[in-house]
């Protein structure tokens, strides 16, 4: 069989590995060599070009449930940590009685042990399931209800994993910390969740005063959203500003704004998309913000009368 393998960046240095696994099994294979940036990112057009039958995405947990143009297998990969490093962030918790709990793919099989460790540390544990994410505790890029849920319940929320990324995708007002596996450091991360609602909240501001919209969609399968930029380029246009559907596969900054056209982008992609601000240089705003703007743009319209 014609296979195609996609790995996320992390991974990539294993693709020889079971690129000649597979080819002993008998199949021919190819790997997307593309960015790739999460479950929604299937390289379905790489495998159409190549004849390919199936795609081996490697690293995530199913993510696409629709019916596909080409069969995709999921193949996750755990990481490994011991739960003792744990006990380096009871210091930080220590003022925290219930705690919601969260983490990545890699680390969703340690669910049960972590929770077991702070329940005998005398916490007590909030572990629920994400709108998007597969599995309890999960946190995606994209869907961190699996804690946000939480808001009353909990006194502080805490992430196990690497990195900012998925962390940041947690906007709470309770404490937020993260514990790195690899050493049992923690973090508060307030600070760097409250700088991020500031640059949303500020290009929320730029984009009322915008008079031109480009409303991206992406080809992505996990990401295309084309009857969510029409209904918005019909809202945009309702209150007297001008819009234009974009098209494709990948978002590159360059060739936006060689455009020259637009004030402000509405993003209908991937989320946190539009988080980089700086690389786009023009304010972009995720289908959340969407809404405040035209609340904000009604307000504004009913006070000048038009």
């Amino acid at each position: 069989m014609k296979i195609l393998l996609q790995f996320p960046e992390g991974l990539k240095k294993e693709a020889m590995k079971y690129a000649e696994k597979y080819e002993k099994e008998g199949h021919e294979v190819f790997i997307a060599s593309a960015p790739c940036f999460g479950a929604c990112d299937l390289a379905i057009e790489e495998a159409k070009a190549v004849g390919a039958k199936k795609i081996v995405h490697f690293g995530h947990s199913i993510f696409v449930r629709k019916k596909l143009p080409i069969d995709v297998e999921y193949v996750e990969c755990e990481s490994d940590f011991d739960i003792e490093v744990l006990k380096r962030s009871l210091i930080a918790l220590s003022g925290f009685k219930n705690l919601a709990i969260a983490t990545t793919i890699q680390y969703s099989h340690k669910i049960p042990g972590i929770k077991k460790f702070f329940e005998q540390n005398g916490k007590r544990v909030f572990i629920g399931k994400g709108s998007l994410a597969f599995y309890p505790g999960q946190v995606l890029g994209c869907d961190a209800t699996a804690v946000t849920q939480f808001k009353k319940d909990v006194d502080a929320v805490v992430f196990i994993g690497d990195g900012l990324f998925h962390p940041l995708a947690m906007d709470v007002e309770k404490p937020a910390f993260v514990i790195y596996p690899r050493n049992g450091d923690t973090k508060q991360i307030n600070k760097e969740i409250d700088t991020l609602r500031k640059k949303r909240k500020g290009a929320l501001l730029v984009a009322t005063e915008s008079n031109s919209f480009g409303i991206l969609v992406s080809t992505k399968v996990g990401q295309s959203h084309l009857k969510i930029a029409r209904w918005a380029k019909k809202q945009i246009q309702k209150r007297g500003k001008s819009a234009t559907i974009l098209v494709a596969n990948e978002f590159e900054p360059f060739s936006l704004n060689n455009f020259m056209s637009f004030d402000c982008y509405v993003n209908t992609a991937c989320p946190r998309m539009s988080d980089d601000l700086e690389k786009f240089g023009k304010p972009m705003l995720g289908m959340d913000l969407f809404g405040e703007l035209l609340k904000i743009l009604d307000e504004l319209n009913r006070k000048t009368g038009k």
